[in-house]
């Protein structure tokens, strides 16, 4: 056999040969169900809007559908190279997520090694890896249990674009993780920048993780990091920043965001705590993005969840938790508070399919970034008529 092997070897065009030594795994969810939503919004003819019921069908709510590319080769040593090609898509309607970028989940290569992890390309920041795996949008609960407008990006509405990151290998359970991605603009270094370091613990029952994410002209490198940001308008970029929760500081020159996240399990329960401080700075760069209202200063954002999981069996998972978000005034105008409660329960059918039906409630209060009386604003496609909505989903998820 090995003689027969070699001899095909040596048919063959030697690049041949060496790819038979890597390995390529093919890879994806496709994560579809039937949403409920109270009180969407729907313009009026005459204007102004009102509150009526919706259904949709809603493609990747638990997790977004995808599929990918995984691949590696090793170089010996203890050395390796990596890649992932990783597309998002729509269930419902066949077409490209994030924009209709091809890959736009994932696209980087890199070289595993015995200290850790290098890769280049499109990737998460790091408190999406380490934070996020203790939210409950990222257990159970799917996006619509994320905080509101996701605007910590725990929970990876924006991936990062031209990112070099670093992960280490884990030590007596720590792990830590950097990211940076240069603005790629001639002549201005700092612009576009985005950076992140997180570090995280997890040992036995207890897991801990605390990380720190800095970004410049946010609403053009990290907002617009899709494959259709909104137009330049006389020299001022469009809003991409789609939620109300802080869509109306898009002229903010950087964004910082400070989260730390604890979970402890006791037998089969699991209770989890996160929180997030996040500062829209410098408001009224032109060059960011519009400033409508001409706000300056600083737009701040605390956040704090508290999680709870049950496993029943190893087939069956129930969650809830309650979050709560707090926008601080800005130069005297507005200030707006979301209370949101969310319950999850998660059925395996088998090892790669599970049924699960997820429900959210959220209040709002105050005025929001637009200046206008806080909505509800649960992360999807529709936003509420006013300050209260409730959603409900029923999916089915398949991993292959």
């Amino acid at each position: 056999m090995k003689k027969t092997l070699l001899a095909v070897c040596a048919a063959m065009a030697a690049p041949a040969c060496v790819h038979a030594q890597s390995s390529v795994t093919l890879y994806g969810i496709i994560d579809e169900g039937i949403s409920y939503f109270s009180n969407a919004a729907t313009a009026n003819p005459g204007g102004g809007v009102s509150g009526h019921s919706a259904v949709r069908l809603l493609s990747g709510v638990m997790q977004q559908s995808r599929w990918g590319l995984r691949g590696s080769e090793d170089l010996g040593g203890g050395f390796k190279t990596i890649f992932v090609l990783e597309n998002g898509f729509d269930a419902s309607t066949g077409k490209l997520g994030q924009g209709g970028l091809l890959f736009g989940k994932k696209a980087y290569v890199g070289i595993a090694s015995p200290y850790g992890i290098i890769t280049l390309g499109r990737q998460y920041d790091t408190n999406v890896d380490i934070i996020g795996t203790m939210e409950a949008g990222g257990q159970w609960g799917g996006y619509m249990a994320a905080h509101p407008g996701d605007l910590d990006n725990i929970n990876n509405t924006n991936s990062t674009n031209n990112a070099i990151k670093f992960t280490s290998n884990t030590y007596a359970g720590f792990t830590v993780e950097g990211m940076f991605s240069p603005g790629g603009v001639a002549g201005d270094f700092a612009r576009n920048r985005i950076w992140s370091v997180t570090g995280g613990y997890a040992n036995g029952s207890l897991a801990l993780g605390a990380g720190y994410l800095d970004v410049e002209n946010p609403n053009t490198s990290f907002f617009g990091s899709g494959g259709s940001p909104a137009a330049v308008v006389n020299g001022v970029p469009g809003s991409n920043m789609v939620s109300p929760v802080y869509s109306g500081y898009a002229s903010a020159k950087s964004m910082a965001v400070i989260d730390a996240a604890a979970a402890y399990t006791i037998s089969s329960a699991t209770v989890g705590v996160v929180y997030s401080n996040t500062r829209f700075r410098d408001l009224g760069d032109l060059s960011s993005g519009p400033n409508p209202r001409g706000l300056s200063g600083t737009a701040v954002f605390n956040n704090v969840e508290v999680n709870f999981r049950y496993q029943f069996t190893p087939a069956l998972l129930w969650g809830a938790a309650y979050d709560y978000t707090r926008g601080g005034s800005v130069g005297g105008q507005g200030g707006a508070s979301y209370n949101q409660f969310a319950m999850g329960v998660d059925y395996l059918l088998s090892k790669r399919t599970d049924v699960y039906l997820i429900g959210v409630y959220q209040k709002a209060s105050g005025i929001d970034s637009t200046g206008h009386d806080a909505v509800a604003a649960i992360n999807g496609p529709s936003a509420s008529a006013d300050d209260k909505q409730a959603v409900v989903r029923v999916g089915i998820r398949h991993k292959f």
